[in-house]
């Protein structure tokens, strides 16, 4: 696995420990199924004999599934109607459990409803029903009343525009308006026309022709889409646009970068429905883990590539995610592996169900029983054990040119792979301090080689009312020693 994978598969699998707001246009995807045998005879319009249907979550409810889906933790703001519709939509995301819902019920206006007709695989029909009349007064306050409330948990915002009257200009800029004042990052999927309503955004996420009818630009070529976006940079609209291409890919412009431009992952398409709240779920859930909006618009694209592969307004899992990454194989195991950032949040939940956290550190160069005693201490010690890993450069630095043996990507999947460890996180310098004050562990752990003076982080630990475990070592074992055993054996 290389070091992108690696970094890649740690944003992943830190999704669990984000939560993420969504506000936007509310609706009920339907979708009726059956097969076309003949043409009516009262029109030149085919006869759906039907089989089937579902109702799901659609609009900005399909991105809070999409975020669900990913194993993160939905906070939904929007408006719906008084009537059967809505009650349908309730009961769905009621029975998501990491969705909670912030709705506005305005009894003036219709839930939206998308009615699509498929016949044999391919849709022949869809019906709406909505209004796009701009919210009264009294409902935009009551909407930014939930929000506000709802804000503060959140770590990342998306803005999910369906141009059904919910984002209206005075909702879209009291939202960033709020947002910016508590530092969050905004993401808006935009729909208007006019995308200086969307300004303070920190990333907007428009199709190709959303970007082509904002700017009036022709966008058929990855140059041309990079000269509409830096125009819209220019104009301070947002900081990073992030524009969907369909089988062109994906683009990502920064005022102050070159232009990335990202193949599709696609293998085939069989549905594009909602595959644009797939992008902005991903896109969020990435950079709220610390990733660059560069790896968060890659894994936004693998995802992309997945969900446009299956029927009806699909999701994308994590597991779906980590087998589709660049390189990754089938007998790679890249879970529990975790940015700084990404720990950090887990530490939190941990810490938030009432958990004690343990902290260890080292090269585990050549993992052996000692390791995996002391790792067994360690987790004994606290109910979740964070393991902080030496990376490649720091081990040359402190041991030499001949080590480590393994990479750290190696070094990382087999920790990993030990049942006591929940968590790996990667460092560059030569201690692990800036771990220690970071996560703020509960209990230190080191081999009984050392004195509690000589633990790097220990006085810091046991100021915050912490302690420092000295495990015992098993006689015999040092990867050192196993080394020069092996060096001097002249295998290869």
């Amino acid at each position: 696995m290389n070091t992108a994978t690696t970094s890649l598969a740690a944003l992943v699998n830190g999704f669990a420990t984000v939560r993420v707001l969504v506000l936007g246009d509310l609706m009920l995807d339907r979708f009726v199924y059956g097969s076309v045998e003949r043409i009516s005879p009262e029109a030149p319009i085919p006869v759906l004999s039907v089989d089937a249907g579902i109702d799901m979550p659609g609009g900005a409810a399909n991105v809070a599934r999409n975020v669900a889906a990913l194993g993160a933790h939905a906070l939904l703001a929007g408006v719906v109607g008084d009537d059967e519709f809505a009650a349908d939509l309730r009961r769905q995301l009621d029975a998501v459990a990491t969705i909670e819902s912030h709705l506005t019920v305005d009894a003036s206006r219709p839930t939206s409803v998308k009615t699509r007709y498929v016949a044999d695989g391919q849709q022949i029909m869809r019906a709406d029903r909505e209004s796009r009349a701009p919210l009264a007064p009294e409902v935009e306050a009551r909407l930014l009343a939930a929000l506000a409330a709802a804000l503060e948990a959140a770590d990342v915002i998306v803005l999910s525009d369906y141009a059904k009257g919910v984002l209206s200009e005075s909702v879209t800029r009291a939202s960033i308006a709020m947002a910016r004042t508590l530092g969050k990052t905004i993401i808006v999927d935009p729909k208007s026309k006019d995308f200086t309503r969307y300004r303070g955004a920190t990333i907007l996420t428009p199709n190709r022709l959303e970007l082509q009818q904002a700017t009036g630009m022709s966008c058929a070529s990855s140059e041309e889409v990079a000269a509409a976006a830096r125009v819209c940079l220019a104009a301070g609209i947002c900081e990073v646009m992030v524009i969907t291409r369909g089988k062109d890919g994906m683009s990502v412009i920064a005022a102050d970068a070159p232009a990335v431009h990202l193949a599709t992952s696609a293998r085939q398409v069989f549905d594009v429905s909602g595959a644009g709240d797939t992008v902005v779920a991903a896109l969020a859930l990435a950079l709220a883990c610390g990733g660059s909006v560069a790896q968060a618009a890659g894994l936004a694209n693998v995802a992309a590539g997945i969900v446009v592969g299956k029927r009806g307004t699909a999701t994308v899992t994590i597991d779906e995610i980590l087998a589709n990454l660049p390189e990754a194989g089938a007998t790679e195991d890249p879970r529990k592996i975790f940015s700084l950032e990404s720990a950090l949040r887990l530490a939190q939940r941990w810490r938030e169900g009432g958990m004690k956290i343990a902290f260890a550190n080292g090269c585990f160069d050549l993992l052996h029983p000692g390791h995996i005693s002391l790792l067994d201490q360690a987790r004994g010690s606290a109910d979740r054990l964070v393991v902080g890993l030496n990376s490649d450069a720091s081990i040359r630095r402190l041991k030499g040119p001949t080590r480590p043996v393994q990479t750290e990507a190696a070094r990382a999947t087999v920790l990993a792979a030990v049942k006591s460890v929940d968590a790996v996180v990667i460092f560059d310098e030569d201690t692990p301090i800036k771990l220690i004050e970071v996560l703020a562990p509960d209990v230190l752990v080191k081999g009984a080689d050392y004195r509690i003076d000589q633990v790097v982080g220990a006085d810091l630990v046991m100021r915050r009312g912490g302690k420092v475990l000295l495990a015992e070592l098993l006689d015999g074992h040092s990867t050192t020693e196993t080394v020069k055993r092996v060096a001097g054996s002249g295998t290869p």
